[in-house]
């Protein structure tokens, strides 16, 4: 995919993920908080207490993930940040400076033409450039009936992550050391 641009989320762009979120097929159902840390008076349950967790972190300066643009326009999402600012995933607890890759959201229009890729490149370098010394997945067997929005392991695996150990019954802790 060629012009396609990738931004942190912060208080400037947050209207761009809201966007993204909010549109046909977007995951404004979760808000991305399936793994995220959520304070504790929050009702994991309720749609506007994940959207004000989410956005809690991004006006606190926490990164939350990258966002996708095709000429300006919002087309895909990538949840990437501290491993710390999540909840336990499987990884291993001894490594320091681990940054998670948890999930994935693109606009049908745009699925199949490599963004995917293109996405956890941009999240590596995101990563690497906010000091982290791993990047971990999660991802799942393309036949999975769940979780498919963590990623699928074969893309995970030519983009030289290694396989570390399973995390439940479909995950799979993938993890990449970043030079």
């Amino acid at each position: 995919m060629t012009n396609i641009d990738f931004k942190p989320v912060d208080q400037t762009t947050w209207p761009d993920l809201e966007a993204l979120f909010e549109s046909r097929g977007g995951p404004a159902y979760c808000y991305c908080m399936v793994w995220r840390n959520m304070a504790p008076e929050k009702d994991r349950n309720l749609k506007s207490d994940r959207k004000s967790s989410l956005k809690h972190h991004v006006e606190t300066g926490k990164p939350v993930g990258l966002l996708a643009y095709d000429h300006g326009v919002p087309i895909g999402w990538c949840s990437v940040a501290p491993r710390d600012t999540f909840r336990k995933l499987g990884g291993e607890d001894h490594l320091e400076k681990v940054w998670s890759l948890t999930c994935f959201f693109v606009k049908r229009p745009y699925r199949r033409q490599g963004l995917m890729k293109s996405m956890i490149q941009a999240a590596r370098q995101y990563a690497h450039a906010s000091g982290a010394k791993y990047l971990e997945a999660y991802p799942v067997a393309p036949d999975s009936p769940s979780y498919r929005f963590m990623g699928f392991v074969p893309l995970f695996e030519r983009l030289s992550f290694k396989y570390v150990k399973p995390a439940g019954s479909r995950r799979q802790v993938m993890r990449l050391k970043l030079e």
